[in-house]
């Protein structure tokens, strides 16, 4: 087993050593109590209950996994929810980084274990996007290719690897990847060089990965010697400007309102009291404060 599902999935980490504010990755699970994981599953019901109400068959699904505030994002990882996916009803297909194995594989988790990669058991955010019936059709088709979705999979791992190249991936450059193979029917599975083949039509399509920007030149030359983060991939001129090129769920989430507006946006975030739900596209934010028109399920303390 792997520790702490979101290893897998954290492009530029959150909590490493406290001076550095640098990211910490294959580090040991934390331990909730049975109250936090109670209120986790009960969020994760209701994530779960918004997808077997939504007439779909697909989702792309996010959740904030660490603090990534300093980098100016809030969710950390995506993948592909699948209403019949062989592990289980709308089970997760996604990348995750197997600390054992020291690679990326492949990987189908239940709503409840995804939500559970939190890195705070207090404080919880996932968004659904549904999407036009044609879009979902070909992205659960291809989610659902075991060929294609190998084939996208890189053999090395970078949390922070750059959108538009192939030396490493990680867990929403996948998810990117696979979208490109999608909708613009191209047959990965076939392909000789199937990633070079995703980015080009991502780039054509006018996909913008990032940027995330790092705090200070000090953070990038220190974020060098942290395992699983990577700065040789990436353009000399996106590191000068402490810019990285990198495919983090708002990239995604951007691409998709843009080509698809009437996909449908579920937003739904947790505290210690609270779960809200918001439907539209106007984001929550990280305080989960919830606003006229949002649906407020009140937790027991």
């Amino acid at each position: 087993m792997f520790s702490k599902f979101a290893v897998a999935a954290l492009l530029l980490g959150a909590s490493a050593g406290a001076a550095a504010g640098l990211p910490v990755f294959c580090q040991q699970s934390i331990d909730i109590s049975a109250a936090e994981q109670d209120r986790v599953l009960r969020f994760a019901g209701a994530v779960k209950n918004e997808l077997q109400a939504s007439g779909a068959r697909v989702a792309l699904i996010a959740r904030a996994g660490l603090d990534l505030s300093r980098f100016g994002q809030l969710y950390s990882h995506a993948g592909v929810a699948l209403r019949d996916n062989p592990g289980g009803p709308w089970a997760v297909r996604q990348l995750y980084y197997a600390c054992d194995e020291s690679r990326p594989r492949l990987f189908d988790q239940g709503v409840a274990g995804f939500a559970l990669g939190a890195d705070a058991p207090t404080r919880g955010h996932v968004a659904l996007l549904f999407l036009p019936e044609e879009d979902g059709a070909l992205l659960e088709q291809a989610a659902l290719d075991k060929r294609l979705a190998l084939a996208l999979l890189a053999g090395q791992y970078s949390a922070n690897a750059y959108a538009f190249g192939t030396r490493y991936q990680n867990c929403n450059q996948w998810v990117a990847e696979l979208l490109a193979n999608a909708w613009g029917r191209l047959d990965g599975s076939a392909s000789a060089h199937p990633r070079e083949d995703a980015q080009q039509w991502l780039r054509a399509q006018g996909y913008a990965a990032g940027p995330v920007r790092i705090p200070s030149h000090w953070m990038m030359f220190a974020g060098q010697f942290v395992p699983l983060v990577h700065l040789n991939d990436h353009p000399l001129e996106d590191v000068q400007a402490l810019a990285l090129q990198v495919s983090v769920p708002a990239s995604i989430e951007a691409f998709v309102h843009k080509r698809a507006p009437q996909a449908r946006r579920v937003e739904l975030c947790h505290t210690q009291e609270r779960i809200v739900v918001r439907r539209g596209w106007e984001p929550l934010g990280a305080a989960c404060e919830p606003a006229p028109g949002d649906e407020v399920i009140a937790l027991a303390p």
